[in-house]
């Protein structure tokens, strides 16, 4: 059943008892019992009355029972049609806003301190971790080499027209020599004139086919491995978390959950993903529970938001992420503000 079908399911009694459960929920993380509703509602009704519409609401996929307590919790589904449907937006605080300024006031020259100063505002003011999800290089690639650190370690070094220099160690393919690095490099130079990283990782692949002959078996296999480590598999150190020590304050379900979370954000794990769930349309995103694939084992949630360059190009994101009781009508525009203002500040540098 759709959202709409389920909330044209609700009359008005079912959905403010619906509302209340899930604004206690998220106001204090504990199962909410029909006593306590009967005090709240703005009809005077039983607590019998209010416990058959629980069970309705139970029955319809809305709440959970835990098995000790006799109140309710709002289940994923409850959670998503309040938030999609239910939830009302507050402003952000005036205190908030500022703080967040602050951040962006100063004229820093380095995108990556200005950021990281952002993330740690961000992780201050909701109590979560937050994650922002710096822009990549798009300059054209001057000259790239590969360079030996011993049998099984090898650097690749990218410099880009504008001076910007990327390194990056990584295992190279068995069997490599200096002559074969040496011939990576040159067939890499050769055809990286003018492109960025991305047009060269999208002309590689056919010119390696074509050209295979031409190309040494292990420099064709160093080719692949070394720009790989800018690719969607890259364990790129582009994503900037703060605030992880909030979590452990939270109601993050338990000691467990949070040793993985941890471990994913440590490891900075799947971060072209975390970037592709803000690419999929402009503003906010929120992930509930096992709908954010990125840290579904730890039962988060993860509200999301990317920002833009002068072109009006995705670059980047910035997000939230703490228990699934998050203060979503808070938290939300924070990070929209936050998205929208780091845009425009990086917007008026250079793009």
């Amino acid at each position: 059943m759709s959202q709409e079908s389920l909330l044209n399911e609700l009359n008005d009694r079912s959905r403010e008892v619906f509302r209340r459960v899930v604004e206690a929920y998220l106001d204090t993380g504990e199962p909410v019992g029909s006593r306590t509703l009967t005090r709240a509602l703005s009809e005077k009704v039983s607590a019998a009355t209010i416990r058959n519409v629980m069970q309705d609401l139970e029955f319809m996929g809305l709440l959970d029972s835990p098995h000790v307590s006799a109140g309710r919790l709002p289940s994923q589904l409850g959670l998503r049609l309040f938030v999609d449907g239910m939830m009302e937006i507050d402003a952000v605080k005036p205190d908030d806003r500022a703080a967040i300024d602050q951040t962006l006031g100063n004229d820093d020259p380095d995108t990556g301190v200005l950021l990281d100063r952002v993330s740690t505002a961000l992780s201050s003011i909701t109590r979560g971790a937050s994650l922002v999800l710096m822009p990549k290089h798009e300059a054209p690639i001057r000259h790239i080499e590969f360079v030996s650190l011993g049998s099984d370690r090898a650097l690749v070094v990218l410099v880009f027209a504008d001076g910007h220099v990327e390194n990056r160690i990584f295992t190279p393919p068995p069997g490599q020599t200096p002559s074969s690095m040496r011939e990576a490099g040159n067939f890499l130079n050769a055809m990286a004139e003018g492109k960025t990283l991305a047009e060269l990782r999208g002309h590689l692949s056919q010119q390696i086919r074509t050209r295979r002959q031409e190309l040494d078996i292990l420099a064709a296999e160093l080719v692949e491995s070394g720009l790989a480590l800018w690719g969607a598999e890259a364990a790129d150190p582009r994503l900037i978390v703060r605030g992880r020590a909030n979590l452990l304050d939270s109601e993050l379900a338990d000691l467990d959950r949070i040793r993985v979370l941890f471990d994913d954000l440590e490891r900075k794990r799947d971060i072209v993903e975390f970037l592709e769930l803000a690419e999929k349309g402009d503003g906010v995103r929120i992930f509930i529970g096992s709908e954010n694939k990125l840290f579904s084992l730890s039962g988060s949630a993860l509200v999301v938001s990317p920002y833009m360059n002068a072109d009006r190009k995705i670059v980047g994101a910035v997000g939230v992420i703490g228990p699934t009781r998050l203060n979503y009508g808070r938290i939300v525009p924070i990070v929209d503000y936050t998205a929208q203002l780091v845009g425009r500040v990086l917007s008026g540098r250079k793009g």
